[in-house]
């Protein structure tokens, strides 16, 4: 469990950086680290919550994927939520 956490907060860490370095978004280096690892954070552990719980998978398989669709969702739902 901890090293797919960690893994998980790498990854996000990697497309927060991507995405503001090709363009995709104009918040920050920092800004989008912050969103995209609070994203992954959020669906890793909702994840694990209900996931077990009620007895089928949230995800989309591989916890990598799962990071990377997280962290792309939360770099698109976070900035244009607050933005005018």
């Amino acid at each position: 469990m901890y090293l797919t956490l960690m893994g998980t907060v790498l990854i996000a860490a990697i497309v927060g950086a991507l995405s503001e370095k090709s363009g995709f978004t104009h918040n920050g280096y920092l800004q989008s680290i912050i969103i995209c690892i609070g994203g992954a954070f959020l669906f890793f552990f909702t994840q694990m919550m209900f996931g077990r719980m009620f007895g089928f998978g949230l995800g989309l398989g591989s916890p990598g994927l799962n990071a990377i669709v997280s962290s792309v969702g939360a770099l698109i739902i976070v900035p244009t939520h607050w933005r005018k």
